[in-house]
């Protein structure tokens, strides 16, 4: 990650305030070959999602800065932008952080799945292991969010998210409420979050519950993880029926996950594995299963190859697929081989 300071401030030509501003300029590149129901591929973004981002801050005084990030999401494989065309379409935020928390708007991650892959989820939600192939589902980002998050205190900390929907009655863009409340001890971090989101009359659709953990022992992490899900669009659905099930599946609107896996650092390497659970609570039963090893290998701080399969265990005619950090995927087991690079 390379800081740009603002040179000219230095030279004078700029007031002195802005001395006390920098960028940073930050990205990543991902790409793999990815092997799917029988089609090779190559694909970008699959352990994690190659970016381009810059990150601001400037002190206003008495502890409080203001603060941007605005983040491109790339396709490594063809050059084109990532999150269906949009500029900024992984982060575009602006806010003010100081002694009292900070406070952000824009669009930004919502607290749900940042909990899922961020603290539950050895393969931090990227690779075919990803464990968003079967548990949860609510949208990665939300736009429209205004977002305080307060200071830690004694591990503690808590964040609240509120998305405008802005179009009454779309589905995709209704107004939604996050909740999250973090824990951090030494090698044991918690987090409970909930993502709600709602329709016209305050009318909420889709719930997502989750609690999340990892403790590392040192010459292991264990990673766990439960969630439940109610509402119309709160689990993952394949309305295009991707197996030919005679029956075409249907969409869960009352289901629990459950995660549990490990990570292993041996020298230079990682060995992962994990096992996600849908449990769907409706008179279908349509759950599944996923079962999932990988490892990473350290060629530097900022560069690592690694490698991944998934297998899912469908029931009942549901229609989880193997994906990745970018991609939902075509069948139920997938294997994966990739290089990334941070800068």
């Amino acid at each position: 990650m390379k800081k740009i300071c603002l040179a000219l401030a230095t030279m004078g030509v700029l007031p002195a305030a802005v001395a006390q501003s920098s960028v940073q300029v930050y990205g990543l590149m991902d790409a793999a070959m990815v092997q799917e129901g029988g089609l090779s591929k190559l694909t970008s973004g699959v352990s994690a999602g190659s970016r381009l981002g810059f990150r601001g801050t400037e002190a206003l005084g008495q502890g409080v800065d203001a603060v941007f990030t605005l983040e491109a999401g790339l396709l490594t494989d063809t050059g084109r932008s990532d999150q269906a065309g949009q500029l900024f379409g992984r982060q575009a935020f602006v806010g003010l952080n100081g002694p009292l928390g900070m406070l952000t708007v824009g669009r930004q991650y919502n607290l749900q799945s940042q909990a899922l892959t961020d603290v539950s989820d050895p393969f931090e939600g990227g690779m075919a292991g990803a464990s968003t192939n079967v548990a949860g589902y609510s949208a990665t980002r939300i736009d429209n969010t205004v977002r305080y998050s307060t200071p830690e205190f004694r591990g503690l900390s808590a964040t609240i998210q509120y998305g405008f929907g802005e179009k009454s009655g779309a589905a995709g863009d209704q107004r939604s409420l996050g909740l999250g409340l973090g824990y951090v001890n030494g090698p044991l971090t918690l987090r409970l979050a909930r993502q709600s989101r709602g329709g016209e009359a305050g009318r909420a659709d889709a719930n997502n519950t989750y609690l999340a953990a990892n403790y590392n022992f040192g010459v292991a992490t264990a990673f766990g993880g439960y969630g439940r899900n109610t509402g119309e669009g709160s689990s993952m659905f394949f309305a295009d029926n991707p197996y030919g099930a005679p029956v075409a599946p249907t969409v869960s609107t009352d289901s629990r996950d459950a995660i549990v896996g490990v990570s292993v650092p041996l020298g230079a390497a990682t060995l992962l594995a994990s096992v996600v659970r849908k449990d769907d609570r409706n008179a279908a039963n349509r759950d599944a299963q996923q079962l999932a090893i990988g490892a990473t290998y350290a060629l530097s701080k900022r560069s690592k190859i690694y490698m991944a399969y998934a297998h899912i265990r469908n029931h009942n005619g549901a229609a989880y697929m193997v994906g990745n950090a970018t991609d939902v995927g075509t069948g139920n087991r997938a294997f994966n081989l990739g290089l990334r690079h941070a800068f």
